[in-house]
Order: structure tokens, then sequence, then C-alpha cells
């Protein structure tokens, strides 16, 4: 499994956004992409799934397992979203079609594709609820997401992105809206989902410790470049761009993120 980025660009209304991004994932690869707000690191995952904004323009090359996707039908990408690549997003509550069930819409991805009868979907929803540790599953999945809370909301929005097996995970934002203790335990199932299923992931957040907690190798992303690129410790103990420093030293600030000595 490859996921190959090259010279990628986005233009909103004329102004680019991203401006010649290269990355490539691998199979069993975490990568980390971390920036502050703007700096294009959202559009960046989101133009390799083809779910950005209407009116985007994008040039370079997307390259899945060697197809290029820049360029393809919404229809083709389609079929690639979910099955291949999953997405989980900042706000579920967005995502989420709040008048059906969450039982529902976790299913939709084995509907749409492999054409899955009401039993095998009912059955496999159902396991995905448990593997995400949803608590209660048989009752939780007839309510409607309003009804959950946020950190419930998170995990059927993840069994929802796993449910068909991709080969790669893009989580942007995963934990954002979530106090810290629900947030510990989302990202404690994204490292399970990853070791139990052997998929890559690609977690964007603007904190670095919490990159450098869930991948190896980090991007460090401000206004619409890659600034600066390495290994998750080395960027920790030894950040060389003025705006890794400074995400550096923030996160230093709250506790989160352990000092160069520690790291050593």
């Amino acid at each position: 499994m490859t996921l190959q980025i090259t010279d990628l660009t986005v233009r909103i209304g004329g102004v680019p956004v991203v401006d010649g991004v290269d990355l490539r994932v691998g199979d069993a690869q975490r990568l980390g992409i971390i920036g502050e707000s703007g700096s294009g690191k959202t559009l960046t995952a989101l133009a390799s799934v083809g779910l950005l904004p209407l009116g985007a323009q994008v040039g370079g090359s997307i390259r899945w397992n060697g197809r290029e996707l820049a360029g393809l039908h919404d229809r083709d990408l389609a079929r690639i979203r979910g099955r291949d690549i999953g997405v989980v997003f900042q706000e579920p509550a967005t995502a989420l079609d709040p008048i059906r069930t969450v039982g529902a819409q976790i299913g939709d991805s084995l509907r749409l594709h492999y054409g899955l009868g009401r039993r095998e979907v009912r059955r496999r929803v159902l396991r995905a609820a448990e593997q995400v540790r949803l608590p209660d599953p048989e009752r939780l999945l007839r309510r409607y997401p309003h009804e959950l809370s946020g950190g419930q909301r998170q995990r059927v929005a993840i069994a929802q992105a796993v449910i068909a097996r991709p080969a790669l995970l893009i989580a942007d934002e995963p934990t954002t809206a979530l106090d810290v203790t629900v947030q510990a335990g989302v990202l404690d199932l994204f490292d399970d989902l990853v070791a139990d299923t052997g998929m890559s992931l690609v977690f964007i957040s603007h904190d670095i410790s919490l990159v450098a907690r869930m991948a190896r190798d980090v991007l460090v992303m401000s206004h619409g470049r890659v600034v600066e690129a390495g290994p998750a410790d080395r960027l920790l103990s030894a950040p060389d761009h003025p705006v890794t420093q400074g995400l550096v030293r923030a996160a230093r600030a709250t506790g989160w993120c352990p000092r160069e000595e520690e790291v050593a």
C-alpha cells in the first residue's frame, strides 16, 4: 500500500492554500502532519480523497498504489473512500446524519462497497461497535447522533471509517473537541486499531505532542508548505524551523510534551 503525493497544490478562489507538498505513506506507516490553523494540513489530507471544497483547483500528483487520483471522477473516488482509505473528521457531529441511527451509518460502507445483506451488515456493525469500545452497543446502535456524548460520536465516526478495513486511515484533528480523559481513550483506540489491523495512519493535529505520540514520522506545515520533516523524536528534541520550535514550546508549556533531556 502506498500513497504518494508529489508537488501538490490547492487553490481556492485563486489563492494558493497548499503549495508544493510532497509526502509518502507506506505499509503500516504512521505519519503525522502538524501545523497551526490555516497551515494547509487538513486540505492536504482532503485532497488525497477528493473531498476539497467546491471550486478548489488541484495540481500535482496524488497516486494510490500507482493509480493517479488527481482529476479522477468523484464516482471513482467514492469507490476508494471508505474501502481503501478511511477518514475520521475533527467534529463527528457535522459528519454524521442527524436523522439516521448511528448503526445504519456505520454500515454504509459495507452496503456501498460490498453489497452485503442486512443480516451480515448488522453482524459486522455490532463487531465494529465492540471493537471501538462503544458501551452497550446493541442499544447504542439504535440511537441517533444527538443522543450520544462527544466521545461516543467520535467512536462511531471511527467505526464508520474502519469497518470496511481500509489500508489507510486519515484522522483529522480527531480529539480536538474532547476533554483530556476522553481524548486519551480515543488515542489508545487508534493505537490498538493500527496494531491489530496493520493499517497505515495519517494523524493530523495542531498539537505536536499528540502527533509525536501517534506517529513515527512528522511533517510540519506552515502557510501551505512543508517547512520541516523528520522522525518525531528528533523534532521534539531538536526542532530546526521556527514554526516547529514554537509548536514544541507551546506543548511544553502545557506539560504534554517531554523536554529535550527527557527525550534523550
